[in-house]
């Protein structure tokens, strides 16, 4: 049987033993059909690219099996076709949405970073926190950043509802005078 191959004898013995520059000639000889085969079943440039990858890591992990003096194009195809089926299968199973059915704050959404105008207001805010009396600045904290209602601060504190009331109060008519020029455009003040 006569050798109708792409790469000479010797590369295909050395292929056979898993050297790497041999699996390198490979590449460069059957690269292109394994892409085209790949890119066919998948319909993806990125994908197809992965698949190419893959068959030439299981090409080379199993060139003990390859038979001497046969081309590699059709055992190369049948590699690469499996590959992409598998990447296909595997890309179906993986679940998608569309990007408009994600909620506005979900962390996998990209988000610009704030603006000037933003990052002054936040950290005035914080000063303006900072500056409460600690037990009123310990209620807001807990309403504001971590989402308890007045009647669950006023149980994980141990004090009176009225107190938690009294205090919110206090805090928040305390901010509002503290950060009334963030509110109002410039100019009005």
């Amino acid at each position: 049987m006569s050798l109708v191959s792409a790469v000479d004898e010797n590369t295909l013995a050395a292929f056979r033993q898993g050297d790497e520059r041999a699996v390198r000639a490979l590449y460069d000889a059957y690269g292109r059909l394994v892409f085209a085969i790949a890119n066919r079943v998948l319909r993806d440039i990125g994908l197809a690219e992965e698949a190419v990858q893959q068959t030439f890591v299981q090409a080379w992990r199993g060139s003990v099996t390859f038979e001497q003096g046969r081309d590699p194009a059709p055992w190369l195809a049948t590699i690469a076709r499996r590959v992409a089926i598998d990447i296909q299968r595997r890309e179906a199973r993986r679940p998608t949405s569309p990007l408009d059915d994600a909620p506005p704050g979900d962390g996998s959404l990209v988000t610009h970073d704030p603006s000037a105008d933003q990052l002054w207001s936040t950290w005035e805010t914080r000063a303006a926190i900072e500056a409460l009396a600690p037990d009123e600045r310990q209620i807001v904290r807990l309403q504001h950043m971590e989402g308890y209602t007045q009647q669950e601060i006023a149980d994980k504190l141990g004090i009176a509802l009225g107190t938690v009331k009294s205090r919110s109060f206090r805090a928040h008519r305390s901010l509002a005078a503290k950060l009334r020029h963030v509110r109002e455009p410039i100019g009005e003040q």
